[in-house]
């Protein structure tokens, strides 16, 4: 792929826009930050800089650099694809002869397979044979716009008529197989998949079709619904039907709606509640908590609240509560799912919405409806209840707030109630973390920490003093010659480079054609520059403190060394040898001690 190619991509995206269609950034000065999406926190130390068109994380992964490598880490992309996805955004044209055929990697045929699909549907909706399904559509109240903004289609009652139509636009069976269109029988044929039903096709947050939801709409007594297997584009619990469309009004109206069905999901559109998502029938994940994270904290729950035992509603919820997510509960009808209530009464279910209970208001109301808070025994259950679930809010206000009112439901002194949930174990409370395994760093210090190597106080100290000096390039003069020998060999470039690049107050030149560790070791060293608010009066003293504790650390793995070659000699016998060993560690014992 040619340089001009890409240079045209990050000319045309603003990298503030493309992590902003992804998560809630937050102006502080020239700068923005938000809570990392590759890790769990709660302090932002992501930071994006649009002047230097990067991004960093300054927290525990540690990682960083481009809106290449943004999009890449955040879909889980490889550099093609990442690449394809920005070009489309930019509308930049990448040439036939940068991805032949041959070429292209296999995500990106599968994707490709899917599109096709999803238009194959869509096209047999709209003639005589899915005329059934569109009436079934239709009947439900589904409308014409609808059907059309969600791509809904049908999926012939043939064998193998999308196969045959995909084969005939050169792709292989396998190819459709892997993309979870086809099925494979013992005798090595295939089949369709998706035969005789309404289809839904499945997006990613880029309105890229990754997998397709069938429904049955003519057979009783078939499986009501036939999904998309796991496959290298889809995983169900790594995605949420709808999110596509849904995620601008989630951050604009700073809630999203959570409902079960594809159905559920397109009514609610269509009645104005475009902040509503799908779990598409599976329970909440951590993998789905962290992409709503990136657009809200606040999740509306709307389907059968589950809540008995260790439920997978329980259990999703759990994690939400855990993740810090403000949760509340809309009250269902009894018997009718999101999708029945808005078309009955549009009115009735924007109240329900806006009057939606909090989780802590609704476990407790559940708890007091099933046990008598009056007797011993009704005492002992609604504790065993609500015990737990307080022990899990993270924040310790509101945790306060719940065990008073607990107290005072109960009767109890406030300090009883402390005392019961002191009892409560960590695993009873189901506090889990979001996974992080695949968001591995890819800096200078993210990387030594991925490949179990300890990241040791030294470097820490050489990357607050190196950026100290990209911001206040005045105190060059602190560092000799001779001091540049302490510094690991990236901070020496790194050193060197910064010397070489000084443009007086201007501060420093584009980076120059360096290998991709050692600039990206620089990017980050610029953004932390960037971000310092020590005082200017105070820069030099922390310069020369980082320096000195340096210059110690370096002085006492010398006499660690002296040490062991003190040692050696005298189990060797060699006098003279250990005199003069002796003499050098105690001198440079004193320098240590001065």
């Amino acid at each position: 792929m040619e340089d001009s190619t890409i240079q045209q991509i990050k000319d045309r995206l603003d990298i503030v826009e493309v992590v902003g269609n992804y998560i809630k950034l937050q102006k502080t000065g020239v700068n923005y930050r938000a809570n990392c999406p590759f890790h769990s926190e709660k302090t932002p130390s992501f930071f994006v800089s649009p002047t230097r068109q990067l991004w960093h994380c300054f927290g525990s992964c540690g990682t960083g650099g481009d809106i290449f490598k943004f999009v890449m880490k955040i879909e889980g992309l490889e550099f093609g694809d990442a690449l394809r996805t920005l070009a489309q955004k930019a509308g930049v044209e990448i040439a036939r002869s940068s991805f032949s055929v041959q070429a292209k990697t296999e995500r990106a045929r599968l994707q490709e397979i899917c599109g096709l699909a999803s238009r194959f549907f869509e096209r047999q909706l709209s003639s005589k044979t899915g005329q059934g399904a569109k009436e079934y559509l239709l009947g439900r109240g589904i409308t014409e716009q609808s059907i059309t903004d969600f791509h809904l289609g049908y999926s012939p009652d043939t064998w193998q008529g999308l196969s045959d139509f995909l084969v005939g636009q050169s792709y292989k069976r396998e190819e459709v197989e892997k993309a979870g269109l086809a099925v494979k029988k013992d005798s090595g044929r295939s089949y369709d998949r998706f035969r005789g039903r309404i289809i839904f096709p499945i997006f990613d947050a880029n309105s890229q079709a990754i997998g397709f939801g069938g429904r049955v709409f003519k057979y009783e007594d078939a499986a009501k619904y036939v999904n998309t297997p796991a496959t290298l584009l889809y995983d169900k619990s790594r995605v949420l039907y709808g999110l596509d469309k849904a995620k601008l009004e989630i951050r604009k109206n700073d809630f999203v709606i959570l409902v079960e069905g594809y159905t559920d999901v397109i009514m609610l559109h269509q009645a104005g509640f475009i902040n509503a998502v799908s779990t598409s029938g599976t329970a909440l994940t951590p993998f789905q908590l962290k992409i709503l994270k990136r657009y809200t904290d606040n999740l509306y729950i709307a389907f059968d609240m589950d809540l008995a035992g260790n439920s997978a509603t329980k259990r999703g919820i759990d994690l939400a509560q855990a993740e810090g997510f403000n949760i509340k509960v809309i009250t269902m009808t009894p018997g009718l799912d999101p999708a029945d209530m808005v078309k009955q009464d549009p009115i009735q279910w924007a109240k329900q919405v806006s009057e939606a209970k909090s989780i802590m208001q609704f476990y407790f109301e559940i708890a007091l409806a099933k046990h008598n808070s009056k007797t011993p025994e009704g005492k002992k259950e609604i504790s065993k209840i609500l015990l737990p679930v307080i022990k899990r809010i993270p924040d310790k206000i509101e945790q306060v707030y719940w065990i008073q009112e607990l107290a005072r439901i109960l009767g109890v002194k406030e300090d009883d109630v402390r005392e019961e949930l002191a009892k409560i174990k960590i695993s009873q409370a189901g506090e889990a973390p979001l996974p992080d395994e695949s968001f591995a760093g890819k800096n200078h210090l993210a990387d030594r920490g991925a490949a179990g190597e300890k990241i040791t106080r030294k470097d820490l100290l050489e990357e607050r003093l190196l950026s100290l000096l990209f911001k206040n390039p005045k105190n060059t003069a602190l560092i000799a010659d001779n001091d540049q020998g302490l510094f690991s060999p990236i901070a020496c470039q790194a050193f060197v480079y910064w010397q070489k690049q000084q443009v007086g107050a201007g501060g420093l030149e584009p980076l120059p054609a360096v290998d991709e560790y050692l600039a990206e070791f620089i990017n980050r060293l610029v953004l932390r520059a960037e971000l310092e608010e020590l005082k200017e009066e105070d820069v030099e003293p922390e310069i020369k403190n980082c320096l000195a504790e340096i210059k110690c650390l370096a002085a006492k793995r010398e006499l660690n060394q002296l040490s062991r070659a003190v040692k050696q000699a005298e189990s060797e016998g060699e006098t003279e040898k250990i005199q003069e060993l002796m003499k050098e560690f105690d001198k440079l014992a004193r320098e240590i001690a001065d």
